[in-house]
């Protein structure tokens, strides 16, 4: 067995023991010295929990609808924010145009924007899309704007000897590869708000689906175990999506960052 595999074992042993770890405390603490379910649920309630969500189906269908939710935000916010960006990073007109007028809507917190959710998009989809994208389109637009900020001179004047003189080539060829770890940077960060972002416009009456809600109808009925399960799921859920991410962007996309293996 090569040096690698032992260590990637003995890696896993050390993250399955902490987790076992973390799962038999919880279990303690919950059952002898918090002992009450509403302040905390134990692993075994909150297990028994989960298959009852499991058994009803409605998970799956909470699941869904916080995905359909996600994806109507970050895919706004994608396809608004990574042209702005572009443009205000190459063109200083844009720049001077849009960055007063982001520097101003930037800093307003994205669930102030839930009442205006409500009052033009209604309980919908749409809804809920929305908030989640006013929270994943900035710093989306700001680290392209800084990826193409820091593309090096040098490339652009070496591009332009060899014949690549339009700002659409030079921008598709040259700057764009080169800022692509900023964007894939500013992607990554703009899911993680995103994310936090559904779950309070879910929790908030933005939604009447979703996970998010479901928290807020299980606390009401003072079932925290199935919080809980909620919860969890939507830490999961989360590490999930970044972890397909990078697998993605840095297997494929950045892939020439690792240099050259022999």
């Amino acid at each position: 067995m090569s040096k690698n595999s032992t260590k990637r074992i003995s890696g896993r042993g050390i993250e399955l023991l902490s987790l076992a770890s973390t799962i038999i405390v919880w279990q303690l603490v919950a059952d002898y010295i918090v002992a009450n379910k509403f302040k905390l649920p134990s692993f075994t309630d909150v297990l028994f929990a989960f298959f009852k969500t499991i058994e009803t189906g409605a998970l799956f269908t909470d699941l869904a609808i916080s995905l359909l939710h996600f994806g109507i935000g970050i895919g706004s916010a994608l396809v608004i924010g990574i042209p702005i960006g572009v443009s205000m990073g190459w063109f200083k007109t844009a720049n001077r145009a849009f960055d007063p007028i982001i520097e101003i809507i930037r800093p307003i917190p994205p669930l102030a924007w839930i009442p205006f959710a409500i009052i033009w998009f209604g309980l919908t989809h749409i809804s809920a899309g929305f908030v989640v994208f006013v929270g994943a389109v900035f710093p989306i637009i700001i680290n392209t704007f800084d990826g193409f900020k820091s593309v090096p001179k040098v490339y652009v004047e070496a591009a332009k000897v060899l014949g690549c003189m339009s700002s659409r080539s030079l921008i598709r060829h040259v700057a764009f590869p080169s800022a692509l770890p900023s964007i894939a940077a500013g992607i990554r960060i703009a899911m993680g708000v995103g994310w936090m972002c559904l779950v309070a416009a879910e929790m908030f009456g933005v939604s009447s689906s979703g996970l998010g809600y479901k928290i807020w109808w299980h606390y009401y009925l003072h079932q925290m175990d199935f919080v809980l399960v909620y919860m969890l799921i939507l830490g999961f859920l989360g590490l999930l999506i970044d972890r397909i991410f990078r697998w993605y962007v840095d297997g494929r996309l950045l892939k020439w960052r690792e240099g050259v293996v022999i």
